[in-house]
């Protein structure tokens, strides 16, 4: 990204907001150019790999620029915002020099108009023009820039090369501007050794599409004469077309919280031996006390439900059994005992699923868990989950029942040994004091790790929180 000439311009960099991670998608933009800003004021909403991140402007000043549009994912270091820190209103001759790089000067005054609206949290395009800001030299990702604002473009394709610019006698050397294509699409071009400077783009202005890469490798890929070669784009451009029917089948890109879960997943899945036990328990006592709890003093204004007693029950039993509280260290072929307890809770959202934990669990009263429970969860429904509330978890509580599930074989979080699942509550026939009678009933089912937690290990923690939950007083003799 060229920076700006004057000295009174501040560029905010795209920061690293989540340990490591390399980019992040502008969901949502608060300002446009013009806007005053002040130290510490939100600009704009972004969403990383773990989750969605607002970010505050570190200083004072007018907005000159927004460098990328909603939808667009930016990597680590690139700046996103140009703010003219002597509080100058945005200028427009900089778009000038920029014609002979291959985009329309005509563009630039369209770019941000006043009657923008920035679109709702999650993903979508903006309502607001989606003219492309004119790109300043070769090193502008104007890929990413073209992420999700292909709709309103009015048919406008790439600019042509500005008349200004030195002419050479063949068109075969004139300076080209970059092919439009996102990341995935560029990624398929360079493993199938496509240049995407022959492609012939299909997608809204002039953007090129996974099908355009497919068509211009089929020639190299098929056994036929060159004399054909032409034809050859035209003929393979149908297949993908005969397996997608625009019309009732939509393709959703795997990006964000949802990309980062289906990597865990796979991973997890795949590297951590996984066993699940299950056991069907009557939790009829444990309704009742819930509703007791309801009552008291002490938890007026609190969550309380049968996850907040599923909750202490499983950490009472992580007290009696604590080496279940581990993690596997592959690199140095250890098993880390953890002292402390990070329950983690699955929770499920628009953006795809995220394990928030509570930390330190293991100390907390009751009043004080159902607290953390109440703020995780109504966080989590907010997409307001920071990335540092979902590392660092030890334990986690899925709770399927909610979805009128019975149970199943949750898959392990990465670098966590055990994982329970809690099914739905139900009224069914059971014997109780030797009598059939209507209780209410769950089935509770484990996973862990079997390299560092054995079949005893698992069924003892298993049994004792399904023991607590059919007589909770036992969170008090045990506790």
């Amino acid at each position: 990204m060229t920076t700006m000439t004057e000295a009174s311009v501040r560029e905010f960099k795209m920061p690293d907001v989540g340990e490591g991670l390399t980019e992040a998608e502008i969901l949502k933009w608060y300002v446009k150019a013009g806007d005053t800003v002040t130290d510490g004021q939100v600009v704009c909403e972004v969403e990383t790999a773990k989750a969605a991140v607002e970010l505050p402007i570190p200083y004072d000043g007018v907005v000159r620029e927004l460098r990328f549009p909603e939808g667009t994912t930016v990597d680590v270091g690139t700046a996103i915002i140009a703010v003219d820190v002597a509080g100058g209103a945005p200028a427009a001759p900089e778009t000038q020099a920029e014609a002979p790089e291959g985009l329309a000067v005509s563009e630039a005054p369209e770019k941000k108009p006043e009657g923008r609206q920035p679109v709702l949290v999650g993903y979508g395009v903006a309502t607001s023009s989606t003219k492309r800001r004119p790109r300043k030299g070769p090193e502008v990702p104007v890929q990413q820039a073209s992420v999700a604002i292909q709709t309103e473009l009015n048919g406008h394709g790439p600019a042509p090369v500005s008349p200004a610019a030195p002419a050479p006698a063949s068109p075969a050397t004139t300076v080209q501007p970059r092919p439009l294509a996102k990341p995935p699409v560029r990624k398929l071009a360079k493993d199938l050794g496509v240049d995407l400077t022959t492609v012939i783009p299909s997608g809204p202005d002039g953007i090129i599409t996974r099908e355009d890469v497919h068509a211009a490798a089929a020639p190299a890929e098929a056994p036929a004469p060159e004399p054909v070669v032409t034809q050859a784009p035209v003929t393979a451009a149908a297949a993908p077309t005969a397996s997608y029917d625009a019309a009732r089948e939509t393709r959703v890109p795997v990006k964000g919280v949802r990309k980062a879960t289906a990597a865990a997943m796979v991973g997890s899945a795949f590297t951590a031996p996984h066993v699940t036990e299950f056991v069907t328990v009557d939790v009829t006592r444990t309704l009742k006390l819930v509703e007791e709890l309801k009552q008291d003093k002490d938890l007026q204004g609190l969550r309380v439900n049968p996850l907040l007693l599923i909750a202490k029950a499983l950490l009472v039993a992580i007290r009696r059994n604590p080496d279940i509280n581990a993690s596997w260290d592959e690199a140095n072929q250890e098993i880390v005992l953890k002292h402390y307890v990070n329950l983690g809770i699955a929770a499920a959202t628009p953006r795809g699923l995220i394990v928030p934990n509570i930390k330190d669990a293991h100390t907390k009263t009751l009043p004080q868990l159902a607290e953390s429970l109440g703020e995780l969860v109504a966080t989590a429904k907010e997409g307001r989950t920071s990335p540092a509330a979902m590392q660092g978890g030890t334990v986690t509580i899925t709770n399927v029942g909610v979805f009128g599930v019975d149970t199943g074989t949750p898959i392990l979080p990465p670098g966590e040994a055990a994982i329970l699942a809690v099914g739905a509550i139900k009224l069914q026939p059971w014997v109780h004091k030797g009598k059939v009678k209507p209780r209410q009933v769950t089935t509770l089912a484990l996973s862990f790790d079997h390299r560092l937690v054995d079949g005893e290990l698992g069924s003892k923690v298993l049994a004792d929180v399904a023991a607590i939950l059919e007589q909770p007083k036992k969170l008090i003799t045990w506790a």
